[in-house]
């Protein structure tokens, strides 16, 4: 058993916010953070899963419902013109938070999982034929491994898996040697869900565009905490989800090439992705409408705006640093505890913090943690391939944002000597 004395010695560091951000401050913003648990504090440190969201989305949600209700692009009234300029203005939000070249190219979709599926749909059917390969590497998440799949099952094609080395990094050579005319598509994560591992996505996608194979990123973890520029990155396709960017629940953004968009047949059918009708004949509409069909979700799109106002005001860089900062101090505080072993330690991370010990399964640890008003996440975390790569079940999953703070990582620290108390 850990002795108090102990503990405590390890409570000793400064807990303070970076000078670049006014942490306390931005904390405010987000109601949630107030509450507590059996009277401890919340301290939320799960949010790979999904983040929390400022007041100003909460109440442009609000607003949307009591001010702007109609559908977009399909009346001439007063109520529709509002909402429609509300739904295109965020569009071109998106556009300049990637620094996509059009707006046409921002495609709007349910989440990161569904521009997947679209992509394996629209390009995959018809790009992929029998001998073809689709590589993606050992790291993925589910909705970056399963399309795929499927899609090689149906084509006949194979899907390769590039590997990765006992810190979670990508082998870039043998990643390389996978690269060969067969090659139709290298669907691959910017960060990695389960380890934080930011890959090299330029040094990726330059080595696919010598054979001309074009790139997926999924950048469901990366959009929320790195800057991203699609035209530096040079990647054919990117997605990412807005309820992990401090937005609503069921938005998403597909960025395409728009070469490689107008090639593509529609993901599906029906109301906007047309310009004309006949039972002989369809015409589809222009981008980006081709492949947003029906009633889309327009409050969601509306609140993606607002979120990404926010960190633009907050600032990508500043978030990247201080999260930075706080993944580096995390894994410090669990270095210093005996029995933890920490899965994924790339030099190149970003923050998440995924651990075992050796005296308590992970979802016992995540049991603990709750009831300390710390809120983790445990098991396989939709990337059971990673798991077996390292030997282990489950993992404790502890995931940053830019409202956490030192303080918070160092609870963290002292209800895993809980752990210990309980369990050893």
């Amino acid at each position: 058993m850990i002795k108090t004395g102990e503990r405590e010695a390890k409570q000793t560091r400064h807990a303070g916010g970076s000078p670049g951000l006014d942490v306390a401050r931005i904390r405010e913003d987000f109601p949630i953070l107030q509450l507590r648990r059996d009277g401890k504090p919340l301290v939320y440190l799960d949010n790979a899963a999904t983040s929390q969201k400022p007041r100003q989305v909460i109440e442009a949600l609000r607003n949307y419902y009591e001010t702007q209700n109609a559908n977009v692009h399909r009346a001439v009234h007063h109520l529709s013109q509002i909402a429609t300029d509300a739904y295109e203005q965020a569009r071109l939000k998106v556009k300049h938070f990637i620094n996509s070249p059009l707006s046409c190219q921002v495609i709007f979709t349910r989440g990161a999982t569904e521009g997947i599926n679209l992509v394996a749909h629209s390009y995959g059917r018809q790009y992929v034929g029998p001998g073809d390969e689709v590589i993606v590497s050992a790291m993925e998440h589910h909705s970056n491994i399963v399309p795929w799949q499927m899609l090689c099952e149906e084509k006949g094609a194979a899907l390769r898996v590039a590997p990765i080395n006992d810190a979670g990094e990508l082998i870039f050579e043998e990643f390389e040697k996978l690269l060969c005319r067969h090659t139709r598509l290298v669907a691959i994560t910017h960060v990695s869900n389960a380890l934080g591992t930011i890959n090299p996505i330029r040094k990726i996608v330059e080595a696919a565009h010598r054979y001309c194979i074009p790139v997926l990123v999924d950048g469901a973890q990366s959009a929320p905490h790195l800057p991203i520029n699609v035209q530096e990155l040079d990647c054919d396709f990117f997605v990412c989800s807005g309820h992990k960017m401090f937005g609503p629940t069921g938005i998403g953004v597909l960025y395409g090439k728009a070469a490689l968009l107008e090639s593509m047949a529609p993901f599906l059918g029906g109301g906007d992705m047309i310009l004309s009708v006949t039972f002989e004949k369809t015409t589809y509409n222009t981008l980006p409408y081709k492949f947003e069909a029906g009633t889309p979700h327009i409050e969601g799109v509306i609140g993606l705006g607002v979120a990404i106002d926010y960190l633009a005001e907050v600032g990508m860089d500043k978030i990247a640093a201080y999260e930075h900062e706080l993944t580096e101090y995390g894994m410090q505080v669990l270095s210093d505890i005996g029995g933890v072993r920490m899965i994924g330690t790339s030099k190149e991370k970003a923050g998440v913090l995924s651990f075992t010990m050796d005296c308590a399964h992970p979802h016992d640890i995540g049991q603990v943690l709750d009831h300390e008003g710390i809120a983790i996440r445990a098991g396989h975390h939709c990337a059971q391939p990673v798991m077996q790569r390292f030997g282990v079940p489950a993992t404790a999953r502890a995931s940053l944002a830019f409202y956490n703070t030192k303080e918070e990582l160092d609870a963290l620290g002292t209800a895993l000597y809980r752990v210990k108390e309980v369990f050893e």
